[in-house]
């Protein structure tokens, strides 16, 4: 099918593709919503360049998408909590946020859908975020291992990252002074969701496990679950399943968070890097066994 309303230019063989002829500082018509909704369904990650849009346009778009999310562990704006700024100040020595491959917030019941990032402030080199295909990762993995995955769940929790730990401390503690960000106990909590999920708008499977809330297998112990959890996590950003975007002021980025990891390079010491992340409730994930009963239903 071909695009009449929108540009569509792939940026890499893998996924990830540049959206023209759309200023989202305006409603878009059904027809070119519905085709910029497809482009974001076949390429996981489409990008925008040189917007200029208020957090109310950027709230605006992305609720055509479905409802908001609001971060439990990291402030939004005063005005507009949905909105989460994303930032790293020039004299920041430290990590940044996002700075690892991951999925966002799996450690949700419903994990979303995606998020929408756009650059206020982006730095004149460095600061790239990178993508992963996660259908590529399942696609590419032998038949027995797929067999085995397809019945398989995963505890997914917080406490890594935003719990009482040492680790998340140090990165989100006193110290850090680029964005309000808490730990806690509740970050303690695990739901568990299927090693490989199917999409819906795609029928396709892909492998939903990452190395920042993937804690172990369900029914495994985390020592047990380490050496295979280790396998998949670096097999599923494997260079040929990404695509890397060079972020400036103006570039909006919106992902598949279902399908697709990402990572925020930390490449930029001495320069200021300012983000406004909107985040899209998704479904709770399908296993290929519910696609199955759906199906025969």
């Amino acid at each position: 099918m071909t695009y009449r309303k929108i540009d569509v230019s792939p940026i890499a063989g893998a996924l990830g593709a540049e959206i023209g002829g759309v200023d989202l500082a305006q409603p878009l018509d059904d027809e070119t919503f519905a085709e910029v909704r497809r482009a974001f369904d076949e390429n996981l990650i489409i990008f925008f360049r040189d917007q200029t849009i208020t957090p109310e346009q950027h709230l605006a778009f992305a609720g055509r998408f479905g409802e908001f999310d609001i971060h439990p562990f990291v402030a939004g704006l005063p005005d507009h909590p949905e909105v989460m700024p994303v930032i790293k100040e020039a004299d920041d020595q430290g990590t940044n946020f996002g700075g690892l491959w991951h999925s966002d917030v799996t450690f949700y019941e419903r994990p979303p859908l995606g998020s929408m990032l756009y650059a206020l402030d982006a730095p004149a080199y460095g600061g790239d975020t990178m993508f992963a295909n996660q259908y590529l990762a399942y696609d590419t993995l032998s038949d027995g291992l797929k067999d085995m995955l397809d019945g398989m769940t995963v505890v997914h929790s917080a406490t890594r990252v935003y719990g009482n730990t040492d680790t998340a401390i140090a990165k989100y503690g006193p110290g850090a002074k680029s964005m309000q960000v808490r730990t806690g106990d509740d970050a303690n909590a695990t739901v568990e969701h299927p090693a490989v999920r199917l999409i819906p708008e795609t029928g396709r499977k892909a492998l939903f496990v990452n190395g920042t809330y993937a804690i172990r297998f369900s029914g495994w112990t985390e020592a047990e679950s380490k050496p295979l959890l280790d396998y998949l996590c670096d097999h599923a950003v494997r260079p040929e399943f990404t695509c890397r975007f060079r972020w400036r002021a103006g570039s909006i980025a919106f992902w598949d968070n279902r399908c697709a990891q990402h990572n925020a390079l930390n490449d930029y010491h001495g320069q200021r890097r300012e983000m406004h992340r909107v985040t899209i409730v998704g479904e709770r994930p399908m296993s290929i066994r519910d696609g199955s009963r759906a199906a025969a239903a």
